[in-house]
């Protein structure tokens, strides 16, 4: 699976300067969880990563190469329990998915419902005093961290634990890493650059499943075809397929 490829391979370079904190996953130190979305008032409230207008990016990129090979959490930067006030906030999930090929070349539905349960996870992981609003329009993910989870001692090591488990309820889902930005000098305009970009390569797959034109010219996704490598292989892959059936 390449089509993420060259977006993960930009992905360290993003980071800022810090050296990174790493873990090993743990399924036993998840936080815990309450089942559904929570409201957390100001007034209850530490602070918020990427509050106050600052950067707040999310995003989750697979493949089936080797650019993950264990399951680990990294935090760039500041973590729960040492953050006074609102910073910057970036959550990127890097994810291995067992092979999605099928004779020789990728199957464009198995690949986008891999695509689809993976950022079903984003939507059913609730850390207690960890409220997080998410827009997909604009790629926020800002999380509004609750007094009393941080006098409990909330980190991202048990959030990115958690985010593990649920992710690796799937199958087909063989490694997870899950880094956590609050630094300063990360650069956030190119991580939501490739958020877009992400969310533009998984609406072209939509497309391509629902049966798009094949005259490129006259094609609103032509640009992104023409940019990601495999897209139009995808694609004019499954017309063959279907002029064949």
């Amino acid at each position: 699976m390449e089509l993420y490829n060259p977006i993960i391979e930009k992905v360290n370079g993003l980071l800022g300067s810090s050296t990174p904190k790493k873990y090993a996953y743990n399924p036993s130190k998840t936080w815990e969880d309450v089942g559904g979305n929570q409201l957390i008032m100001m007034k209850e409230s530490a602070y918020e990563l990427g509050g106050d207008n600052k950067p707040a990016v999310n995003y989750a990129a697979i493949s089936s190469g080797d650019y993950v090979t264990e399951d680990e959490i990294c935090v760039y930067g500041k973590d729960l329990t040492e953050i006074n006030g609102s910073v910057p906030f970036a959550r990127i999930v890097l994810v291995k998915v067992d092979s999605l090929n099928g004779e020789g070349e990728e199957d464009t539905e198995p690949l986008f419902r891999a695509i689809q349960d993976i950022d079903f996870v984003k939507y059913h992981v609730y850390p207690k005093g960890y409220m997080i609003r998410s827009s997909s329009d604009s790629f926020r993910e800002q999380v509004r961290v609750s007094k009393e989870a941080v006098k409990k001692g909330i980190s991202f090591e048990q959030v990115g634990n958690s985010y593990i488990k649920k992710y690796k309820e799937n199958p087909n889902i063989l490694a997870v890493r899950v880094i956590f930005v609050t630094t300063d000098d990360a650069d956030y305009a190119e991580m939501k650059k490739d958020a877009k970009k992400i969310r533009d390569i998984t609406k072209t797959l939509s497309k391509i499943l629902e049966g798009m034109a094949t005259d490129c010219h006259s094609c609103s996704l032509k640009e992104i075809c023409d940019e990601v490598e495999g897209l139009k292989e995808l694609h004019f892959g499954k017309e063959k397929k279907e002029f064949k059936g």
